[in-house]
């Protein structure tokens, strides 16, 4: 739609205010969900912590003491859902709050006080197995009543121990009033009290203060740790259930986004876009075509027609070529063998007395030139040497047969007889113009 500008804005415009209407919509369902999730909790979803197929094993029996509904703030729903709970005596999820390795210190060393156990502790108990696969369970120690305290170390001790006792003096585990766990920093030791205290096990008082505002003040901070259980007991089915809300949510506003805003947009694009197309304005205005397009149209247009006239002229030189078929090739081979063999021939043997050339005896006197000629287009360049008439006088200082200059040619004598008519004798320049190979 690049092409018509108008045409893409009007188009535009239209889909934007429908995509806004039905984003209103989709706004309005998504509140009615979260009314309907605030209208009702439902305690018998399977994903409920409180729901009767909790985990066993990380579970406790609620006694009839433990009601929750002391608790003046709580919600009636989550008041009688308790209440049936404890009735009924329904396993409550006991939540996990730590896990890791201790060591019992306080035990000899053939009842293996000196090695590390897997310790869990909940917010109900704290129990240890052989290791972290938590198959063989030694130990499960309730946490109603127990207390918290430091030991000090000793000399050669490496490791920092805190201890779990009774006030009334009662036996923690087994024969032993107290339980005595080692951790190797001091980070664990802080840790692993953190987590005591999230599950009700408090430290014990240093001492009795004399000032009775002070020991108001520490009264007035303490809890009481069943107190702090029931709290615990009711965030954790706050949460629970705040899981299953926040993933029923995730899962259906996604939905409600694709069904009332994106698929509706598609079919109202299908069906209704055209109708608001021609209610908008004048239809000649909108299809306007943009500059740009126009002008890249004529290029193509202009490019067509030369590409059209370039394949015409093109194909009346392809009609007009006439083509003459190559002559077979000549076979050549008796040139080389001719060549080879009359080269072999000229080639003579070797002379015996090698390569040794008899000098030239110098010239009494200095040659005379001799004489060029320029016809036509030729190059003047010296002309052969004609020798001397028999009846032409010797010049002086020089006697027939002696050395004559180079390029000399032979006399020739001219036929008679035969019918021919005999001709007069030509001098030297006669012979010279017909000899001369540069004057033809």
């Amino acid at each position: 739609m690049s092409r018509y500008p108008r045409l893409q804005e009007e188009t535009e415009r239209i889909i934007t205010n429908h995509i806004r209407e039905r984003e209103q919509i989709v706004k309005e369902n998504i509140l009615l969900l979260n009314d309907c999730e605030l209208a009702y909790m439902n305690t018998n979803h399977e994903d409920f912590i409180g729901f009767a197929n909790a985990n066993i094993e990380n579970s406790l029996f609620v006694r009839p003491t433990t009601r929750v509904s002391c608790l003046p703030d709580l919600a009636p729903s989550a008041q009688q859902t308790s209440e049936n709970t404890a009735k009924s005596g329904r396993k409550l999820g006991n939540q996990v709050i730590r896990k890791g390795y201790m060591s019992i210190s306080n035990l000899g060393f053939m009842k293996g006080g000196s090695r590390d156990y897997w310790f869990v502790l909940t917010s109900e108990s704290l129990s240890w197995f052989k290791d972290e696969e938590e198959r063989d369970k030694k130990y499960m120690l309730m946490l109603d009543g127990l207390k918290i305290k430091d030991i000090e170390q000793g000399f050669m001790s490496r490791r920092h121990v805190f201890a779990l006792y009774n006030p009334d003096q009662k036996n923690v585990y087994k024969d032993y009033k107290e339980l005595q766990l080692g951790v190797e920093t001091q980070d664990d030791m802080d840790s692993w009290k953190a987590s005591f205290l999230r599950a009700g096990v408090y430290p014990e008082k240093v001492s009795d203060n004399s000032n009775g505002e002070e020991g108001a003040s520490e009264g007035s901070t303490s809890m009481d740790p069943q107190l702090e259980r029931q709290v615990e007991t009711i965030r954790n089915l706050v949460d629970s259930y705040m899981k299953i809300v926040t993933k029923t949510t995730r899962d259906l506003v996604p939905k409600a986004i694709m069904l009332l805003m994106i698929n509706n947009t598609k079919d109202f694009i299908m069906g209704e876009l055209l109708a608001h197309l021609y209610a908008s304005g004048d239809q000649n205005a909108m299809m306007e075509e943009s500059p740009e397009e126009a002008r890249k149209r004529e290029e193509m247009l202009r490019m067509y027609h030369a590409c059209k006239e370039a394949l015409k002229i093109i194909g009346d030189v392809a009609m007009a070529t006439v083509s003459t078929p190559v002559p077979p090739p000549i076979r050549d081979e008796w040139l080389s063998t001719g060549q080879d063999q009359s080269r072999i021939g000229q080639t003579g043997p070797p002379s015996p007395g090698g390569n040794m050339k008899r000098p030239n005896p110098p010239p009494s006197h200095p040659p005379e030139s001799a004489p060029t000629c320029s016809r036509g287009w030729w190059p003047p360049r010296p002309c052969c040497a004609l020798p001397p008439h028999p009846s032409s006088p010797q010049p002086p200082g020089q006697q027939w047969g002696a050395a004559s200059p180079p390029h000399t040619i032979p006399p020739r004598e001219w036929s008679r007889g035969r019918g021919q008519p005999t001709s007069p004798p030509e001098g030297p320049a006669g012979r010279h113009e017909r000899r001369c190979g540069g004057c033809r």
